[in-house]
């Protein structure tokens, strides 16, 4: 037993510190080691996250032969952090710069921790296999519009506040559009001097930003806003009517008008890091009813999806929801099928 216990003493010392330095092929090979997993049972956890991979190639990126490069395999090394209990971006991080179109489609999702929200889209499929609503590319394209659009609004990554709660309510009208938003923060300002919050809509596919309408409700008012046309991208300053010290603690409302796109599929919230309750309401016109809805999450723009459960559709609402206690780093949404 005592050499047993040495033997993972040794094993998880060398894992933690190919997770520190790298290279990948030496982390992922320990990694495969500490969990005491052979290569097929790797490739059947990852064809549990709609991953497929073969075993060769597995072999291959844990001898250095060739790394992961295209959007499927960064999607099974994400997988593969979670498989082998490995802290988040312990892997990824490790391919640079080949992970950053991952990484920059991410962002294009939102960066809620650091005082900007996101709004619509992402990338996998849902249960019927149908594409969601934006393409890997797409991503990419808006992750490059909104670096753009926040420059020019002078607004830094780290906003200085900390969500504690957001509740967002969605509105799908009489053509199946995304016809409008409403969001509710409760945010804690880490730091001094901070008196605005820099919202990000990303609207569906053929959405026209010049169209959209930002509507201040509760607390704030509405300042610069700009758009981009051909990502459908959107940001807004909400601007506080006092200035926040570190430990100031604050409430505003806002919404988005859009209706500008055609029939919606889904509605996506992106987290760049673990906060506070998360609740998502989406209502339809009785116009039209899907006839199916589901809630999904997923860990990254480049990672599977996961976390499937069907959402009943109230039939006096006509409306469903979810409630996400704490948040993680990824995102969480709702999807639904016309008939």
């Amino acid at each position: 037993m005592p050499h047993a216990t040495q033997h993972v003493d040794v094993a998880a010392a060398e894992l933690d510190t190919a997770l520190r330095g790298g290279p990948f092929h030496v982390a992922l090979r320990a990694a495969i080691a500490a969990r005491g997993l052979p290569l097929q049972r790797v490739q059947h956890h990852l064809s549990r996250y709609g991953v497929k991979v073969g075993v060769t190639s597995l072999s291959y990126w844990q001898q250095g032969a060739r790394r992961p490069q295209r959007p499927e395999s960064l999607r099974a090394v994400r997988a593969l952090e979670e498989i082998l209990r490995l802290p988040d971006e312990s892997l990824i991080r490790l391919l640079a710069p080949i992970a950053e179109a991952a990484e920059a489609a991410e962002e294009a999702e939102g960066a809620e921790g650091a005082g900007h929200t996101g709004g619509t889209g992402s990338v996998g499929s849902g249960p019927s296999g149908r594409p969601a609503a934006r393409s890997y590319r797409a991503l990419l394209r808006a992750s490059d519009a909104l670096r753009t659009l926040l420059a020019e609004l002078d607004a830094p990554l780290d906003g200085g506040l900390q969500t504690f709660g957001h509740h967002e309510r969605i509105r799908v009208g009489a053509r199946g559009e995304l016809a409008e938003r409403e969001s509710q923060h409760i945010v804690r300002a880490h730091r001094d001097g901070v008196d605005r919050f820099v919202a990000v809509h990303h609207g569906d596919p053929g959405c026209v930003p010049e169209r959209m309408a930002v509507q201040a409700l509760e607390n704030c008012r509405t300042g610069r806003v700009r758009g981009h046309h051909e990502s459908g991208t959107l940001v807004a300053e909400l601007l506080f009517d006092t200035t926040l010290r570190a430990g100031d603690t604050f409430l505003f409302r806002y919404g988005v008008q859009d209706g500008t796109a055609g029939r919606s599929r889904e509605y996506v919230r992106g987290f760049d890091s673990a906060g506070g309750q998360y609740a998502l309401q989406v209502r339809f016109e009785a116009a039209a009813l899907p006839v199916r809805c589901h809630r999904f999450a997923q860990h990254s723009a480049a990672a599977p999806r996961g976390g499937y459960q069907e959402l009943p559709v109230s039939e006096r609402h006509r409306s469903v929801h979810l409630v996400e206690p704490r948040v993680r780093s990824g995102m969480v949404g709702i999807g639904w099928d016309w008939a």
